[in-house]
């Protein structure tokens, strides 16, 4: 019975959605400000005999911090607000005396009570379902508290549009021809690759077994000995300081199986840097791998000179090369450092590090037991070792490098001893090439300090820390019982095959809390959440400019030419689904085969039509602009896009048309896929500086522009 009420809504949506409501979506998101109708949007089909009635469910951002909302469980969280027009007076059917709406999934339970509904817009909670349709039902009263009365207008989201293909299309079974018409390589000339390995729930389509990207594999294969990495060290530096630094090769053993890799320093992760704020040190690097490189400052405002991007600021340093860089820490927080050149393979294989910049207050931060500084990254290792990279262009360019190994400071088991009471500051750093977390503790509460560049205007609950790609969050976590605490990762995989989601969890470690207490508590520092007026002084500066016009838009899309068969007709199928944020790689062998080559990730300039580097961006220090972001949610490959602004810093205004209430300087910034985001750029800092999303493959497949500063 429920099968056959499921199967007779979605027919009745599908088929009335022209007669009744087909443009109110599209209406109600008109404005450009506005994210993706199709995405973020139900059209509400009503039944036949009420033909004239219509309404929308907006899936509405939710406040967070974070640039994705989800539950600790991984459940895109949304805001609903519903808007309903043309229906009769409830008791005209009956003995009614109001509409109530309800959410509930393809199994019609649970079936949660959204609220009391008329004519006009009503706000109407929250909804975290991964499939779910909304209903509007007449009733006796509002006070109900399950569903007995007649339908009147239902819909159904986006993800519900995700169905599983029935039996094996030609495309999915049909077995690959010995050569390719794109050039990509076939199982008989892989020279030298090897398949990666297949996700452990999704099948792989059966056409593609064979099928080798179109460019020559590449691993480290240095000469002479290696010599075996060590854990990372601690470097206090003071003003004035002189590090030498070198990235090299160095051998690593995780899980028992030993690769060649890279190094800053023969460590893994490179040093963690301690300097305070307003410290000015001397860097001096030498490359020491088979590839030309160079080290970015990620976050610091630096002198341009020094920023590290070459062909920009710098030309790379080639093998056995030098060069010294100056670099200046205006603001505290926790930064890291990497290459920016084929950085999909470098950085990758290890070459990256912290920097953690003390600020002078002493209660700058509230009181805490310790601090961990954690570099959160991801590893693909096959059957027969490191699945290799992409010689001539990066392989993996339509949705990123997925690990299939999660490692945190470069190990597979984080271990923390902490004593019963404890208050830990952790500094988080997503160091991987595509893959976004969404970290928690246990249940236990977490505390949000900080990002980027600042700490937050105000500090705030959540039960998980989400954390795109080359995003740093200052956290605060108080182990109060004693046991073992896992540190996860929790998120909702897609199985676009039989179109259903599924949950992924991964230990990242273990706190292991002792039953003896901590000698000092914090608990009640703890569980004060902080105004930081500081901050919010500056800010204040900027908000004369919240309501300005945009000054700049950039559209984020990409285009392929010579996919190999059958990627193009999969991802275009009526079936694909974009969720907001791609968790995981759950289509490891398109996403394997996919080369720079063929993708080309776009920065679009809508009103000039210009493209990544063609885009001319002239600002002058000491100018404010509001630059509107714009994901295309109709690209061939709609995913998120961790955007990074070199040298300055920014304010995150808004996110698919909702004000964001607790500001914080950011440089890197996650936009899901078909959303919009207002951010306020200060150009502070004159040079040439790059824009970027920060997934190492769409970075090497095109996506960057440069915009440039000139003093005042």
């Amino acid at each position: 019975m429920t099968r056959y009420l499921l199967c007779i809504l979605l027919l009745t949506v599908t088929c009335a959605r022209g007669l009744a409501a087909q443009e109110s979506c599209e209406k109600e998101y008109a404005a450009p400000h506005l994210p993706n109708a199709d995405l973020y949007c139900i059209d509400l089909v009503p039944k036949p005999d009420l033909l004239g009635a219509s309404g929308t469910v907006k899936l509405g951002r939710a406040q967070s911090p974070f640039g994705a909302v989800v539950t600790a469980d991984g459940h895109q969280r949304y805001d609903l607000e519903v808007s309903v027009a043309g229906l009769p007076e409830p008791a005209a059917l009956g003995d009614f005396t109001t509409y109530v709406a309800w959410a509930t999934t393809p199994l019609l339970r649970p079936m949660i009570k959204l609220g009391e509904v008329g004519h006009g817009r009503t706000a109407s909670g929250q909804v975290a379902l991964d499939k779910f349709l909304v209903l509007i039902s007449a009733e006796a009263s509002g006070a109900v508290e399950e569903r007995t009365g007649p339908l009147v207008l239902r819909g159904i989201s986006a993800s519900m549009r995700m169905m599983p293909h029935v039996g094996e299309p030609l495309w999915f079974m049909a077995p690959p021809a010995s050569t390719d018409h794109s050039g990509h390589m076939s199982m008989a000339d892989s020279a030298g690759w090897v398949m990666p390995p297949m996700h452990p729930i999704v099948p792989m389509p059966r056409s593609m077994n064979g099928i080798m990207p179109s460019v020559e594999p590449f691993l480290p294969t240095p000469e002479g000995p290696v010599p075996a990495a060590r854990p990372r060290e601690v470097i206090e530096l003071g003003d004035g300081a002189t590090l030498d630094l070198t990235a090299g090769p160095v051998q690593r053993t995780i899980n028992g199986d030993t690769f060649t890799m890279y190094g800053f320093n023969g460590q893994y992760p490179g040093p963690l840097i301690k300097v305070p704020q307003d410290a000015t040190i001397v860097v001096r690097f030498r490359n020491e791998t088979e590839l030309p490189t160079a080290v970015h400052w990620h976050g610091v405002r630096l002198d341009n000179r020094f920023d590290g991007v070459p062909h920009v600021t710098q030309e790379p340093v080639p093998p056995g090369g030098t060069f010294t860089y100056r670099i200046h820490f205006p603001d505290a927080g926790i930064y890291w450092y990497h290459p920016h050149h084929r950085e999909d393979i470098t950085q990758d294989l290890g070459l990256y590090g912290n920097i953690r910049v003390r600020s002078p207050e002493p209660d700058y931060y509230s009181s805490v037991n310790q601090e961990e500084v954690l570099m959160l990254d991801d590893l693909l290792i096959g059957e027969s070792g490191l699945v290799p990279y992409g010689k001539e262009s990066a392989t993996h360019a339509l949705m990123g490098r997925f690990g299939n190994l999660l490692l945190v400071n470069g190990e597979p088991e984080y271990d923390l001893e902490v004593k019963r009471g404890a208050v830990v500051r952790f500094f988080l750093t997503n160091v991987a090439n595509t893959r976004t977390f969404n970290v928690s503790f246990g249940g236990a509460a977490i505390k949000v300090v900080g990002s980027d560049l600042s700490r937050f205007e105000h500090e705030e609950w959540v039960e998980s820390v989400v954390i795109a790609p080359a995003e740093r969050y200052i956290i605060e976590v108080r182990f109060d019982e004693p046991g073992e605490v896992a540190f996860v990762n929790r998120i909702r995989s897609i199985d676009h095959v039989y179109g259903s989601f599924f949950p992924e969890t991964d230990t990242l470690g273990l706190i292991r809390v002792a039953a003896t207490p901590v000698e000092v508590d914090y608990s009640d520092a703890f569980e004060r959440l902080r105004s930081n007026e500081d901050v919010q002084a500056d800010i204040g500066r900027y908000r004369k400019h919240f309501d300005s016009p945009v000054d700049h838009s950039l559209v984020l899309t990409v285009e392929v030419d010579g996919l190999p068969f059958p990627i193009e007709p999969m991802m275009r199928a009526d079936s694909v689904y974009f969720n907001p944020v791609e968790w995981s790689g759950t289509m490891p062998m398109m996403n394997w085969i996919s080369t720079g080559k063929e993708v080309n990730w776009i920065l679009r300039e809508p009103a000039t039509g210009r493209e990544n580097m063609e885009i001319d961006w002239r600002f002058q220090v000491g100018d404010v602009v509001k630059i509107r972001l714009t994901n295309d949610r109709n690209a061939f490959h709609s995913m998120q896009h961790p955007i990074h602004f070199h040298g300055q810093r920014f304010l995150i205004l808004s996110q698919n048309g909702v004000t964001n209430d607790n500001l914080v300087w950011k440089d890197t910034m996650l936009l899901p896929a078909g959303a919009t985001a207002d951010v306020l750029l200060e150009l502070s800092n004159p040079g040439d500086w790059m824009l970027h999303c920060h997934i190492a493959e769409h970075l090497e497949a095109g996506m960057k522009m440069v915009f440039h500063v000139a003093p005042n």
